[in-house]
């Protein structure tokens, strides 16, 4: 008589499917880690690599240029393969993010609304 069942472990059999949820390992992020806003980013590279500058744009909404020197206060300094990654990732959550809450318009100009004028309150 032939025996047709292999026993759990042996070579070449397949084990059933987890249902154990993913283990997800948490971030440790360091107590001297701290967040920076930005609402200023230049991009530049080398064929190596891809540099991107983040600063705070004081007057941010002049439509002439900034009326002062915007000061690079990080520096990120990444591979095109890790650039590559990051921007599917970004992209991804931006698309998220729409679906949510709507298109994010990055036109200024269209994003203005008219004030009406009226009599001042005396």
């Amino acid at each position: 008589m032939e025996n047709n069942e292999q026993s759990e472990g042996a070579p070449g059999t397949l084990a059933p499917p987890s249902t154990a949820a993913p283990q997800v390992q948490a971030t440790i992020e360091p107590e001297s880690l701290e967040p920076i806003y930005t609402n200023f980013a230049k991009v530049t590279g080398t064929p190596e690599e891809m540099i991107l500058d983040f600063g705070l744009n004081p007057h941010p909404i002049s439509m002439g240029g900034p009326a002062s020197p915007i000061k690079v206060s990080e520096r990120l300094v990444m591979n095109y393969y890790t650039a590559k990654r990051l921007w599917a990732m970004l992209g991804t959550t931006l698309q998220r993010h729409e679906e949510a809450f709507g298109v994010l318009e990055t036109d200024i100009m269209k994003r203005i609304r008219p004030q009406a004028r009226g009599p001042r309150p005396s």
